[in-house]
């Protein structure tokens, strides 16, 4: 069956019922023996399959076996088991991992099955995310444990883990997974533009979520009403100050970044830091720090201006990262958080922040219940070819 008719069969398809259109699909044109569909859970740790009940099916780790592999690699793999084999092919959309299907037969696929394979999982990934604001169904399987209410609010309110185009990769990830409270990120991209923003709001729990989700929401309202980003972080401590009275606020980093020239306005209102990987090298950019959004109102901002070049890597880290204390007293941020960017350089975005937090928990003094953390990595890989351009459009046309 061609790719076309088994994207309308999935438009079609009742949210909860992706899968068993698409074990329909691959039973009948690949004589599939079974079909999984696996998620990564919160912590991006584990692979947990779609069942109709929650929490029932047995996950399997990320890191150890080959559904991971594909997960982590983004590339299909195969997996002899007995008489069959099992080809896991990772569900994607716009760079943004949201699993793996794993897909039993009996004979090893050709490439011209590779190739299908990758774009139904492809034409998957694009239905999950719609079928999602109709039914829990994939919600829940992503979770090995329940969230607490404050880490709900926090998930819900992200773009996604990742994103990815020609001039730019993107990852992002919140510990504890399953207890976050106040940190936060966001992002959103135009044909020339990238805006990326983190915020931690004061306070525990309930509290902290409630105050980064105004924060979060002022400041998209702000940008989507196009304003600078001045402006933006400007806006943001209006609302936050008149809602709260200076008794909360948020600290943030706001950054927009342009994507034909690697130009970058970047404004420090807090705790986030931002470190720079290039040619090897990693060191902290040191900002002017201004006053956190909300802890006055009218508040004037000012930004700074930085300049990428083709294959920087930037990587924001919350306090919960940089102000660790290891088991020798001294903070995480002090050495310990650029020997970890370094050494997580051949990865891409989408893994930068799951390395850096799992070296940061293996040599914090204390559990993840100290504070949030939360690692923020973006790729500048240089200008975006033209859309409209011959040599593009002949690309896209051959491929």
């Amino acid at each position: 069956m061609e790719t076309t008719a088994v994207e309308r069969l999935l438009r079609e398809a009742a949210p909860h019922e992706l899968l068993v259109v698409l074990r329909a699909v691959l039973t009948a044109g690949f004589a599939a023996r079974t079909v999984e569909l696996l998620l990564a859970d919160y912590g991006m740790t584990e692979l947990q399959p779609v069942t109709d009940s929650p929490y029932t099916g047995e996950s399997r780790p990320v890191l150890g076996t080959v559904a991971g592999a594909a997960f982590a690699g983004q590339r299909l793999l195969v997996e002899p088991d007995g008489g069959t084999v099992t080809a896991h092919v990772p569900v994607s959309v716009r760079g943004d991992r949201l699993g793996v299907l794993a897909v039993s037969m009996a004979t090893v696929p050709d490439a011209g099955a590779r190739l299908e394979l990758s774009r139904i999982a492809e034409a998957l990934a694009h239905e999950l995310l719609v079928a999602g604001r109709d039914t829990d169904l994939y919600l829940q399987a992503r979770r090995t444990s329940r969230l607490t209410l404050a880490a709900e609010m926090q998930w819900q309110l992200l773009p996604g883990r990742s994103c990815a185009r020609p001039g730019f990769a993107l990852g992002g990830q919140l510990e504890p997974a399953y207890a976050v409270r106040g940190d936060s990120f966001d992002w959103s991209a135009t044909a020339t533009s990238l805006t990326v923003t983190l915020v931690n709001g004061m306070g525990d729990g309930v509290d902290a979520a409630m105050v980064t989700h105004l924060a979060v929401n002022a400041l998209r309202n702000a940008r989507r009403a196009g304003v600078p980003l001045t402006a933006q972080a400007e806006l943001a401590d209006q609302a936050l100050h008149a809602h709260y009275d200076g008794r909360e606020h948020v600290t943030g980093l706001l950054l927009t970044l342009d994507l034909a020239t690697g130009a970058i306005d970047v404004l420090d209102a807090g705790a986030p830091r931002l470190w720079l990987l290039r040619d090897g090298e990693a060191r902290r950019i040191s900002l002017a720090e201004q006053l956190p959004l909300g802890a006055f109102g009218d508040t004037e901002y000012g930004t700074e201006r930085l300049q990428a070049r083709p294959g920087d890597r930037l990587v924001f880290v919350s306090d919960g990262v940089h102000d660790t204390l290891g088991p020798s007293g001294d903070l995480y941020g002090e050495g310990d958080l650029g020997r970890a960017v370094v050494d997580s350089a051949v990865l891409p975005a989408a893994q930068v922040p799951n390395a850096v937090l799992a070296d940061l928990a293996a040599r914090r003094e204390a559990a993840w219940t100290v504070d949030d953390a939360m690692v923020v990595c973006l790729d500048w890989f240089g200008p975006e070819p033209d859309r409209d351009s011959p040599a593009r459009l002949r690309t896209e046309a051959g491929s």
